[in-house]
Order: structure tokens, then C-alpha cells, then sequence
């Protein structure tokens, strides 16, 4: 029995993918017995969030960092920072940003809801988003017509929640914001590679601790020191509600130095889900390939085609069976209404295929008998 059934929640498969809904990830013992001793034992927080933002900025290439206690915890605290800076008076008055260059552009393709709207997390960082273009075309004139005296920074979405096509590149975005000296932030959350927007001049990069780098329910903002310094100064204003807790820094810390050294393992990403491919490839009206992440990350899932004609079943039922179930079993079905489900191989613990290949051959079967 999992430490959550024992409590009334079922056992949980996770072929989703690093997923708040989920948990996000299970986190391995070097993090789990870090997190243990930092629970045990006490520390000034003030001293930890910029000794941690020190750890941050080394692992990252950037000047400096912020822990926070998720991704979207890092959109609301950006958004306060390049509102009020290091001003007192502003960080508490703050969801409050009358009279002050409080507007936050971003593409209209990237206001999007990852559980929430990353716009209402600019709000209560006391931002005003301004959404610009349309949800399929943005083009450079259109953020550069929406900036004016209330702009205080631009703001871009690295998610495969936003709209891949159409919109504006974050080189062009950081161009624009450069040349009318203001700056860019970058959500990051789910994205594996912790150097690359900073090389590429983002001025604060909002990562998940608990997607990628496997750590514990947790976040990090890393950029420019100025910025980084006004991000921890929020945990005096609005980001008091969303500090993160001595354990999830310590956890974060931990994941992120043995991140680096954390080798690439697409190839056996893809060799799981080809085991899987292997044991439903006879069954009729279903069709297996490997596809890779729609937003262009190193991350390969099985993609099941289901033609509901021949299974007598359509996909979104076969994904509310799997989810219904004990254990219940998560796909990625974000394709459901195309027949599609998707299967992610990363948060799989050992042998989890093979139990739901299983699961989908008892639902199929099932089917054929009540015909």
C-alpha cells in the first residue's frame, strides 16, 4: 500500500507526464533524504533565499536566483519584481499597481491555462497583462504598437500549452524589449535546459523544480541579480502566501546539482514505450508509433491511433476506463478528440508498461464481450 492509499487516495500510474494534477515527480532517495534532514533541523531564512539564489545562479549561468514553491508562484513574483523593484512601499501595496508601469505584453497564443491563466498569475503579481495579436499569428508590429510609458516588461511562454505556430520568436521578443530597454521574462516551467535562455539574454527564466530536474513540489526564477533581488524582496508582499518551506529548498538544491550530471536517456525513453508498442500491436483498430514532444524537447512518447469503428471504442472512454480503475492509470490525452492517446515513458516506475498494456487489453477485451 502507497503512503496515499492509507489516507484514501488510489495507487496512481503516472503515463501522463511530470503533471501538477499527478504529483508532478517522484523524487529519488538523494532528494527524499536531503529533504528529510532539512526537515529535521532549523535554518534563518533570510540567509537561505539568497544562499540558495548563489546555488541557482552557478547552476544556471545566470547572476542570481529566487527559490519559489512552483512555476507559477515565479510568474507572480516576476511580475511584482519588475513592477516595484526593491521599493518597500510598492512590494507592500502590491497586488495594488495604480499609477505605476504595471502592463505585462504577451502573445495572445501563450495566454494560456495550464490549470490556472497565466494571466491571472501577472495579476496577482499586481501586472496588467496586455494580450497582443491573435490566438494563431502574432507578428513584431504588434508588440511593438502595445508598448508605451505603462510597459513594464514582455513576457513569453515556453510551453507546449501555448501555440506553436504563428507567434513571435523569443529572439525577435528579446530584441524589441532590449531596444525599448525594458525586460524579458521567460516561463520556462517544463523546459530541460537550464543555461539556454540565459545565454540567449532572457533577463529572468522561471523554471519548475518539480518537472525536468525531478525535484520536490518546488520552482526557481534565475536572471539578472537586480531582478533576483526584487524577487526574494516579494516574500515581504505577495509572495508571503507562496513561500516555499526550508525542505523544498533543500530538495530543489539537491535536485538541481545532481541534474547536471544527469545523462540523456532518450534512447531508453523510446526503447519502454516500443515494449509497450510491441504488446498491442496485433489488436485491431489500434496503431502505435514513437512521437516526440510537440514542443520540440528530447522526450519520445507512444502514440496509440484508436479507430473506434474497429475497437467498438472510442479513445476518450478507453482513457475514462484506464483513469477510473484501481490503480488508476493517466495517458496524455490531449488528442483524445483525434483518436489519440499518448503514453509518457519519464515518470513510469519500473514495469509500468507492461501494466498498462495490460489494462488496455482487459478494457478491449471487455468491449468485444459485451458486443
Amino acid at each position: 500500500m502507497s503512503v496515499f492509499e492509507q489516507y484514501g487516495p488510489r495507487k496512481v500510474i503516472n503515463g501522463c507526464g511530470k503533471m501538477t494534477v499527478l504529483g508532478a515527480s517522484a523524487v529519488d532517495k538523494d532528494v527524499a533524504d536531503a529533504m528529510a534532514q532539512a526537515a529535521m533541523d532549523y535554518v534563518e531564512i533570510a540567509e537561505l533565499l539568497p544562499s540558495a539564489g548563489k546555488f541557482i545562479a552557478q547552476a544556471t549561468g545566470a547572476e542570481d536566483g529566487c527559490p519559489t514553491c512552483g512555476a507559477a508562484a515565479g510568474i507572480a513574483i516576476s511580475t511584482a519584481a519588475v513592477i516595484s523593484g526593491i521599493n518597500l512601499d510598492i512590494i507592500e501595496n502590491l497586488p495594488d499597481s495604480e499609477g505605476l508601469k504595471n502592463e505585462i505584453i504577451l502573445q495572445k497564443g501563450h495566454a494560456v491555462n495550464f490549470g490556472a491563466r497565466v494571466t491571472q498569475m501577472m495579476k496577482l503579481g499586481g501586472g496588467k497583462p496586455i494580450e497582443v495579436g491573435t490566438a494563431n499569428l502574432v507578428v513584431a508590429q504588434n508588440i511593438e504598437n502595445a508598448i508605451n510609458e505603462k510597459t513594464a516588461a514582455l513576457f513569453y511562454i515556453k510551453s507546449h500549452h501555448a501555440v506553436q505556430k504563428g507567434m513571435v520568436s523569443i529572439e525577435t521578443m528579446l530584441d524589441i524589449a532590449h531596444r525599448h530597454k525594458l525586460p524579458l521574462i521567460i516561463d520556462a516551467a517544463a523546459e530541460e535546459d537550464l543555461h539556454k535562455y540565459i545565454k540567449l539574454g532572457a533577463d529572468l527564466v522561471i523554471y519548475s523544480g518539480g518537472k525536468a530536474l525531478e525535484g520536490p513540489t518546488s520552482g526557481f526564477i534565475c536572471g539578472r541579480s537586480d531582478l533576483c533581488r526584487a524577487c526574494r524582496m516579494q516574500y515581504q508582499g505577495i509572495g508571503r502566501p507562496m513561500k516555499t518551506g526550508k525542505e523544498s529548498i533543500i530538495g530543489l538544491l539537491t535536485a538541481l546539482g545532481k541534474y547536471a550530471a544527469k545523462k540523456p536517456n532518450a534512447e531508453q525513453q523510446k526503447k519502454r514505450m516500443k515494449l509497450l508498442l510491441a504488446e498491442l500491436k496485433n489488436i485491431p483498430g489500434i496503431t502505435g508509433s514513437i512521437a516526440q514532444d510537440e514542443a520540440g524537447r528530447e522526450i519520445y512518447r507512444a502514440r496509440l491511433d484508436i479507430d473506434a469503428n474497429i475497437t467498438g471504442i472510442s479513445a476518450t472512454v478507453i482513457a475514462q476506463k484506464l483513469e477510473t480503475g484501481n490503480p488508476a492509470i493517466h495517458t496524455r490525452n490531449y488528442c483524445l478528440s483525434q483518436g489519440q492517446i499518448f503514453i509518457d515513458p519519464r515518470p513510469l516506475l519500473e514495469g509500468q508498461e507492461n501494466l498498462i498494456a495490460d489494462r488496455f487489453k482487459e478494457i478491449l477485451a471487455q468491449t468485444k464481450g459485451n458486443k
